[in-house]
């Protein structure tokens, strides 16, 4: 066996026997450094074993010796946020929503836990940025409606849009004037054009005239004479370009045909208080917050309307 063991003249080092192409492997040793890791390793392993968490069993895992759990160190982590927080929740629940804007300090604390809050529990419908889409309100803007100021957001917040089960949540409903034979195809293609003629976007011409014949009978009593709306009952103003389901033909003919009657959660029954003042908050300073219940703006003349149409 001895004549077996052939030695590289060049390198000292003993050939294992295998050959490829002419090609002989050389028994070279690994390096100390890599085998005094590899040692390290295999130890930090065995310590890591005894002191965590580290073995499956049937019904959980080897406890460790320290004790430490995944679970325990993000309550402790939680724990520590909410004493954090804890003065700043104390003081929320304290003020009067009214009255937050007296303390500059925490209306901007106020803000900024509401824009992480609107994150996660908001922006599915109204958007990262808040600008909305087709059938979800702009909250950028100043068109509210129900209100914007930070009382009348509280309680949209608190109560939501038709919500099932609360009395106190906002009501409104508007016939589907099409569906339910209130009008005919005709008349509502004149109420779309007077509509139109309203919010600036025709001129005011016969078809518009039939349709305000229309409107003074079944659309005076939500939305006004003068189309400026009804914070009361939650009927839009006509009169601007700012349209929840759409300002064209088409979407004015189904809104009007068939009604619309989007709703929103009343987050009461699923966010604290504090929260639900930090949205409020949020949503009041992204520009379109009013200071106090705002007035409807004096009515507009049809006449005033149809000169500025296209």
């Amino acid at each position: 066996m001895a004549d077996d063991k052939r030695i590289d003249a060049k390198t000292g080092t003993q050939f294992v026997g295998h050959e490829w192409d002419g090609i002989e492997e050389l028994d070279t040793p690994m390096p100390r450094w890599w085998l005094w890791t590899f040692y390290a390793t295999v130890l930090f392993a065995i310590a890591y074993c005894i002191a965590y968490p580290a073995w499956p069993m049937i019904s959980g895992a080897t406890r460790g010796m320290l004790g430490w759990t995944s679970h325990g160190q993000l309550e402790q982590e939680l724990a520590a946020e909410r004493a954090r927080r804890a003065p700043v929740i104390e003081a929320l629940n304290a003020t009067p929503i009214e009255r937050l804007p007296d303390n500059p300090k925490l209306f901007a604390a106020a803000v900024e836990g509401g824009r992480s809050a609107f994150k996660v529990y908001c922006a599915a419908c109204h958007g990262a940025g808040a600008a909305g889409s087709k059938g979800y309100p702009n909250l950028n803007d100043d068109d509210w409606l129900w209100g914007g100021d930070l009382a009348a957001i509280q309680k949209t917040l608190e109560h939501g849009i038709r919500q099932p089960g609360d009395a106190a949540t906002h009501q409104s409903m508007m016939p589907a004037f099409g569906r339910d034979g209130i009008l005919t195809d005709a008349e509502i293609a004149d109420v779309v054009a007077y509509v139109r003629v309203l919010s600036r976007q025709q001129p005011l011409d016969a078809a518009a005239r039939r349709g305000q014949a229309s409107y003074a009978t079944n659309c005076v009593a939500c939305h006004g004479a003068d189309g400026k709306g009804s914070r009361a009952l939650g009927a839009p103003i006509l009169t601007d370009p700012i349209w929840l389901y759409g300002g064209d033909v088409a979407s004015l003919t189904e809104t009007i045909g068939k009604a619309r009657a989007g709703m929103m959660p009343a987050w009461s029954n699923q966010l604290d208080p504090a929260t639900i003042k930090m949205l409020t908050a949020y949503v009041h300073a992204l520009g379109g917050g009013e200071a106090t219940p705002t007035p409807a703006p004096a009515a507009t003349p049809v006449a005033t309307a149809a000169a500025g149409g296209k």
